[in-house]
């Protein structure tokens, strides 16, 4: 090929940071603050031959960050926040609950209609800590240099070393070693920010203050309805009966009694059924089926087909089956309609479906009208092309972090964790995330540094008004404990 006809090499990425300035109102006072959002390159060590050639870019990750003006670094905390998926952006902790703005958008029963809207966040995290987003690389703008391979960075080991590298780059561009420093992952995000303890401390010796686990699950095995693992089936038990509660098929209970019953019955006689199998006495699968049949408002007769073995889709698909509904996995409050009334499971989340617009909307609107940031990339909220999500490092066992967390807790005594759950979280049961912190081979000593939270809402619990005041305060609290 002639040197006159060669291709152009693109020219190298750079960071294409926009910075503004915003004041947010709330019953303390005002809040002034700086905005800055944008794509910041990310760089690998390059070696040839065992030399040393130079960083090369590999990829660009979307951040926005806000950080109170005036403010003293040696003691003002900031949170670094993502969600989960994995494949997912982090416009739900972004502009559902941290962020200076929050969406407005109703909640199960009651949804308001398009084009919705933004509103100041009164209860932002901001008035305690800084505040950081990002997206993982094919979410959000979040994207692979021109020629890279995106799937380079979809598997558990190379997010945590990509999220990793920008925490650590932000915090040395930005000199933030010496503040507080806190992680705050939700669903798949609480697995990568587990990791990222321990990897920060190992790689950067970059040690944090605290994690806030939001719709926890740190054990795949936990939540995993596979083949010959019946470990599921109790720990989703007391979230079955809170939405069935929810439903109105607990009539003249109390949400707590119903829970309580549930979770008695899911810690000894339905995880011994289970292992009992066929050797079940008939005197004793006629009770199990009946009291799961009430606890999750089920047919008895479908609980008996499916052997005492009720997996989560089955169970949103079938609850409200007589009434032309399904319920939402990710908040089992939220209803919808079938086009089949005999399918075995959901054809769609409507939980998901009633939240995907509203939070697109503010966050294309957010972005480019208050934050100054421009681009002609979609923003991948939610983002299939992640998959198949690699986990090739957990061949042959179960994908779990369990072990990473505790290490890390050992190794700095001060770490905190907070946990907080949605009774009606049909994607991360509460009583999963329970039965995976009781077992985190910590010694006595460090379990009153865990703290766990619960709210009548579900994985994004803050779509329910009351929850997200009340988790707001919590994770206030949280991050000015002890400062």
């Amino acid at each position: 090929m002639s040197e006159e006809s060669a291709p152009e090499k693109p020219a190298p990425p750079v960071d294409d940071l926009v910075t503004t300035s915003h004041t947010l109102r709330t019953p303390a006072g005002e809040l002034a603050y700086t905005a800055t959002a944008g794509r910041i390159v990310l760089r690998h060590e390059k070696h040839t031959d065992g030399r040393f050639d130079g960083h090369e870019p590999h990829a660009e990750v979307f951040v926005v960050t806000y950080t109170l003006d005036g403010a003293d670094p040696a003691t003002r905390p900031v949170t670094i926040a993502f969600n989960g998926g994995p494949g997912s952006s982090s416009v739900w902790l972004h502009l559902g609950l941290f962020g200076p703005r929050r969406v407005v958008m109703g909640d199960a029963g009651a949804l308001t209609p398009p084009p919705w809207g933004l509103t100041d966040n009164q209860e932002s995290l901001l008035a305690h800590s800084d505040l950081v987003f990002v997206d993982p690389v094919s979410t959000g703008y979040s994207r692979a240099v021109t020629g890279g391979k995106p799937e380079d960075f979809h598997g558990y080991a190379s997010d945590v070393e990509t999220i990793g590298e920008v925490v650590r780059l932000w915090v040395t561009r930005n000199e933030r070693w010496l503040s507080p420093k806190y992680l705050a992952g939700e669903s798949y995000g609480t697995l990568r920010a587990a990791a990222l303890a321990q990897h920060l401390q190992d790689r950067h010796g970059m040690y944090l203050n605290g994690l806030m686990l939001i719709s926890s699950v740190l054990d795949m095995g936990s939540i995993r309805f596979t083949e010959g693992n019946d470990r599921p089936f109790p720990l989703f038990l007391p979230t079955y009966a809170a939405i069935a509660h929810h439903h109105g098929l607990h009539p003249g209970r109390e949400l707590r009694e119903v829970l309580a019953d549930a979770e008695e019955f899911a810690a000894g006689e339905y995880p011994a059924a289970l292992a009992s199998g066929a050797r079940l006495p008939a005197e004793d699968l006629d009770r199990v089926a009946r009291r799961l049949a009430t606890l999750t408002g089920l047919d008895e007769g479908y609980v008996r087909r499916v052997r005492l073995r009720i997996e989560h889709h089955r169970f949103f698909r079938e609850l409200l089956r007589t009434s032309g509904r399904t319920v939402g996995r990710i908040d089992g409050r939220f209803t919808g309609w079938e086009d089949d009334g005999g399918g075995e499971r959901p054809s769609y989340d409507p939980s998901i479906a009633a939240i995907t617009g509203p939070y697109t909307a503010a966050l294309n609107s957010h972005v480019r009208s208050s934050l100054g940031y421009a681009s002609d990339l979609p923003y991948e909220v939610l983002s299939g092309r992640v998959q198949p999500w690699s986990y090739k490092e957990f061949e042959g066992r179960g994908v779990s972090v369990v072990g990473k967390l505790s290490a890390a807790m050992r190794a700095n005594p001060h770490l905190r964790v907070h946990v907080a759950c949605g009774y009606h979280d049909g994607a991360t049961p509460y009583a999963a995330a329970e039965q995976v912190l009781a077992q985190l081979p910590i010694p006595d000593e460090l379990r009153d540094r865990i703290e766990v939270r619960y709210y009548e809402a579900g994985h994004m619990m803050y779509v329910h008004e009351p929850s997200r005041l009340a988790q707001s305060a919590d994770l206030a609290a949280f991050v000015t404990e002890n400062r």
